[in-house]
């Protein structure tokens, strides 16, 4: 057994778990670090199953609402609103994933356009910040604060917003927080569809990506692999937690200028030739 390896694989999982669910892109960060520490992932692998780590903390997290949701799947009409929003906000990602996925990142997944999507992103959420606080002084607003209340339409409109994540350095996360915000939700509501609709979205490409990288699958891997998966459960589970009592009494301006400096990194790493951008 690779003990060096396998602190690797740890280091990877605790990133994961630490970026996926917040709007500053884990994919980047993935990369900056496993280049760091000249981590192979031959067909990314190791990436989809870390990820699948953090969807489950996620799934743990909200198995109260899960079951709920399941169980009154043919009698609660609350159950099934909730279901038919979720398939509304999933379907616009995954048909554009389907038939665009691959050539986005072939195209897009260089250094400076990453470098660009988590700048452009930084100050989108600065002004998605401004705009928010400008529009709550006006009290005659009344904010979406509740998963319940929402719309068929509002979910269609959290699917259009997810669908940005397509681009690399975007983050899903930060999209669809954002993307709330602006058609008129709470940060805690908008926060907590975000974790809702991760479930399906990143299940789906979790299974999605197993299949295609099935032939990469080794036994020998599987200690590292369980490693990460639990790194990135454990530390995933962690953020969701901390998140949602952040968002109470904070805004995101510091994940916006976090992504801006991050972006400023992504340029540096390339022009110096630190970090190999075109590993994803």
């Amino acid at each position: 057994m690779d003990f060096i390896v396998l602190f690797k694989a740890l280091i990877l999982g605790v990133v994961e778990g630490l970026t996926e669910f917040l709007p500053i892109s884990s994919t980047g960060h993935l990369i900056l670090v496993g280049d760091l520490i000249h981590f192979k992932d031959d067909g990314d692998v190791f990436k989809i199953v870390i990820q699948f780590g953090a969807i489950l903390a996620v799934c743990w997290e909200f198995r109260a609402r899960i079951i709920s949701t399941f169980s009154g799947l043919f009698s609660d009409s609350i159950a099934q609103k909730f279901t038919l929003n979720l398939i509304v906000a999933f379907l616009p990602f995954a048909i554009l994933a389907q038939f665009f996925y691959k050539a986005i990142k072939a195209v897009l997944f260089k250094p400076v356009p990453v470098a660009l999507a988590f700048i452009i992103g930084g100050f989108i959420i600065l002004f998605a910040e401004h705009w928010y606080k400008k529009r709550l002084q006006n009290t005659d607003v009344v904010l979406i604060d509740s998963v319940d209340a929402m719309t068929w339409k509002d979910a269609l409109r959290f699917g259009i917003a997810q669908c940005a994540a397509l681009i690399p350095g975007t983050s899903r996360s930060g999209a669809t927080i954002i993307g709330g915000l602006f058609f008129g939700f709470s940060r805690k509501c908008a926060t907590e569809f975000t974790f809702f609709l991760a479930m399906p979205t990143l299940f789906g490409a979790t299974v999605y990506s197993l299949w295609g990288a099935r032939n990469a699958l080794s036994g020998e891997d599987l200690p590292a692999f369980t490693v990460g998966f639990v790194a990135a459960f454990a530390s995933a589970f962690v953020v969701v937690r901390w998140l949602i009592r952040y968002i109470s009494t904070h805004d995101f301006t510091v994940f916006a200028w976090y992504r801006i400096a991050f972006g400023l990194v992504i340029l540096a790493t390339a022009h110096f030739g630190i970090v190999d951008w075109s590993a994803a």
